[in-house]
């Protein structure tokens, strides 16, 4: 169906949409991921995605803007709640070059940066390999995307 929104809810109850994320979460901090909440999922959904991304991150790569944080794939359609911390579902590999969860850490003195922490539904379970980079995954989750939304939080470093 392709990448669009949804009436797909995505909360937190770590930060408030658009608030601060706490430093537990970040990675000058305990560099635990956050505990996140979905509901009014789409129809027909069998699988579930969780992709972080800053998009103010000042990286550039050939094709790409921003700063990967978690790659998270495979999750069953069941879930709609993982716990702080998480072990669930298969990493793939973030820009920090670690598997798994990386949280905020923005350039000191680079101002607010803001993390969109994504739920992607999918049609089908995919049942891919560890260690997908996000535009791997992107690439074979795609036309299998029934919808998705997010939750937005900020962090700043002095």
């Amino acid at each position: 169906m392709g990448f669009a929104l949804s009436d797909m809810q995505v909360t937190s109850p770590a930060f408030e949409s658009r608030g601060p994320i706490p430093q537990r979460h970040a990675a000058d901090g305990d560099d635990r991921s956050p505990e996140l909440a979905w509901s009014d999922v789409p129809d027909g959904t069998k699988a579930f995605a969780v992709v972080c991304h800053d998009p103010d991150a000042p990286l550039v790569k050939p094709g790409n803007y921003g700063f990967v944080h978690w790659v998270l794939y495979n999750l069953p359609a069941s879930t709609t709640h993982l716990a702080e911390a998480t072990d669930h579902g298969t990493a793939g590999p973030n820009d920090f070059g670690n598997m798994g969860y990386g949280g905020p850490m923005p350039p000191e003195g680079h101002g607010v940066h803001h993390y969109f922490f994504w739920v992607i539904a999918l049609d089908r379970d995919l049942d891919l390999e560890p260690g997908l980079t996000l535009w791997q995954f992107l690439e074979r989750a795609e036309p299998h995307i029934l919808g998705m939304n997010r939750i937005v939080g900020t962090y700043e470093r002095g």
